[in-house]
């Protein structure tokens, strides 16, 4: 049985999307390495806006500059000064593990028995807790709520006396997913686990070589793709230039499906595909799949564009910018006394009237989480005059939550997990809603790859504690 749906003050809170997990950068051999590695960072804000921070190598030592909020608001030129040295890595933070304030944020930086490291890390440990407990049993004290730092205590107590056979033993140790990027005073490792859950990619700068989470970082310092660092690989950048190494044992890769419907950033290349272009064909799926006889079509801004793009190429119904969205908004407003209806929504989308008044309307969105925004947008745009609202969702029902790496509310507060689709459509107040099937969102991304989509289907492709049904198992596409 169905629980009943939240009306009122006692509904979810109004942040009602997933939040974008983290990303890292590293470059090795360049002369203006920190400064890159800034630039590198805001290419990838889009997967972190709580901290970031910087770590380079000069003269033999690391130097760390981090703080919370965005990129731009962190690092000035005197910062910037400080991060002396040809390599440095960098990394935005949004917390999946691990509470929001300055002691969280990475890199990490540790002075131990292997040397100076420093570590930043996209993904999730799902194993993270009870490693720390055993660590703490046997000694070690912890400065942070993060899972990463559970990798560094493991790197220190290694047996290994080299430091890259000391992080290969720390890893084997640690289950769930990761995406690494270390700097040492002399050299610069990447590691991508066996699953290759989170994205890594491997790039060049002229004689420099770079690690980041998406390619449009490259993009935006003139640098060149090389290729995809594989799932399970080690990649070291020193004065020998690339080594790679496989040191764990293969499984089936398990990328996160996600990404291409909503988390990188659209002009990114990943897992061999143009993100912008399977976006456009899930819009064309979710076309073909769910019709609906309107006059327009309007994409719930920003991640609904390309969505919407491909919708209209199949569905021959013309687009409209009917919602428009500010980019300004900080992370807390004061409301006025006198409420305004739908307040926080406001803040972020604004309907222009005449595009919509009067018309039937298709809107296009990416997820439903709550459902507690979406039924405010739909209000939001019947108050502006549409006579008919359709909201298509170009990826199916979101029933489980992620556990590698991406901010996602308990299953419970899921919308999709505890109710039909017609009781969502309720809810939201639509006309009509369709979702994407499964089916659909395998077409669109292509033939060929491995991909985790357990927040569709409940299938985790590694074992999660406490949370059921847990069916090992991962969706593979052959080519």
């Amino acid at each position: 049985m169905t629980q009943p749906l939240q009306n009122g003050p006692s509904a979810p809170r109004d942040d009602d999307r997933f939040h974008d997990e983290c990303g890292v950068f590293g470059i090795y051999d360049h002369p203006e390495a920190a400064n890159l590695t800034y630039l590198g960072l805001h290419a990838l804000q889009h997967r972190g806006q709580e901290s970031a921070g910087i770590v380079s190598s000069n003269a033999g030592r690391l130097i760390e500059e981090k703080g919370m909020g965005q990129v731009g608001r962190i690092f000035k030129r005197k910062q910037l000064q400080r991060l002396k040295g040809n390599l440095a890595i960098g990394h935005v933070r949004y917390s999946t593990a691990g509470k929001s304030n300055l002691v969280n944020a990475q890199p990490f930086r540790i002075d131990s028995c292997k040397g100076e490291i420093a570590i930043g890390h996209n993904g999730n440990l799902v194993n993270a807790a009870q490693l720390r407990s055993e660590l703490e049993a046997a000694g070690s004290i912890f400065r942070s709520s993060s899972d990463t730092e559970v990798i560094l205590h493991l790197i220190a107590k290694a047996p290994q006396k080299d430091l890259e056979a000391a992080i290969v033993h720390a890893l084997k140790q640690v289950q769930g997913a990761y995406s690494l990027v270390f700097i040492t005073p002399d050299r610069i490792i990447g590691v991508r686990d066996p699953h290759g859950f989170r994205p890594l990619a491997l790039g060049r700068l002229g004689d420099a070589h770079i690690l980041t989470s998406e390619s449009c970082a490259l993009d935006l310092i003139d640098g060149t793709l090389l290729r995809e660092v594989e799932p399970g690989e080690m990649i070291v950048l020193g004065s020998g230039g690339v080594r790679s190494y496989h040191p764990f044992p293969k499984v089936t890769p398990a990328q996160c499906i996600f990404e291409y419907v909503y988390f990188a950033r659209p002009d990114s290349l990943m897992y061999g595909r143009s993100v912008h272009e399977v976006r456009k064909r899930l819009g064309q799926e979710l076309a073909r799949e769910q019709p609906v006889d309107a006059d327009v079509v309007v994409p719930i801004p920003d991640s609904g564009v390309y969505h919407a793009l491909g919708f209209c190429e199949v569905s021959g119904l013309p687009f409209e910018f009917g919602l428009v969205r500010t980019h300004y908004i900080g992370r807390t407003f004061i409301e006025p006394r006198q409420s305004i209806r739908h307040f926080g929504v406001k803040l972020k989308l604004n309907p222009v009237k005449t595009l919509l008044q009067g018309r039937r309307v298709v809107l296009i969105d990416d997820s439903i989480v709550r459902g507690t925004t979406s039924r405010k947008i739909v209000a939001m745009v019947r108050a502006a005059g549409a006579r008919e609202v359709h909201l298509r969702i170009s990826c199916p029902p979101t029933v489980g939550p992620c556990h590698y790496g991406v901010d996602t509310p308990r299953r419970s507060e899921l919308i999709a997990s505890s109710h039909t689709v017609d009781e969502i459509r309720h809810f939201i107040g639509a006309d009509t809603l369709g979702y994407l099937s499964l089916e659909g969102l395998y077409r669109a991304v292509g033939e060929g790859g491995s991909f985790c989509a357990a927040c569709y289907t409940n299938d985790y492709p590694v074992a999660v504690p406490d949370e059921r049904p847990v069916r090992i198992a991962t969706h593979r596409r052959s080519s």
